[in-house]
């Protein structure tokens, strides 16, 4: 579940302040705990659990709105069928 959110978060990052992205980032891909996250940013661990958790859901919602993940496996799929010619050319595209 951990790689999904790393994933979604690559899609739809930008979307988040700098503090939603420093928490997210330090929580799943340092691997902090949330009472480390909480001390080096002077808040309560419940802060920093709430963002993180309000992070996750709008990542969720992104997706069940725009589906750009989804649409790019289903391309990566379709990529793996065809010509090699043709299939060096979409992956540059994308």
């Amino acid at each position: 579940m951990d790689i999904h959110y790393v994933e979604l978060f690559d899609y739809y990052g930008d979307l988040f302040t700098d503090k939603q992205k420093e928490y997210f980032k330090d929580y799943y891909e340092n691997n902090l705990t949330l009472q480390e996250i909480a001390d080096n940013n002077s808040v309560t661990r419940n802060a920093v659990h709430k963002n993180i958790k309000d992070i996750v859901q709008k990542l969720d919602y992104y997706e069940e709105k725009l589906n750009l993940y989804k649409n790019k496996k289903k391309i990566e799929k379709l990529i793996e069928n065809i010509d090699k010619d043709i299939k060096d050319k979409i992956e540059e595209l994308i």
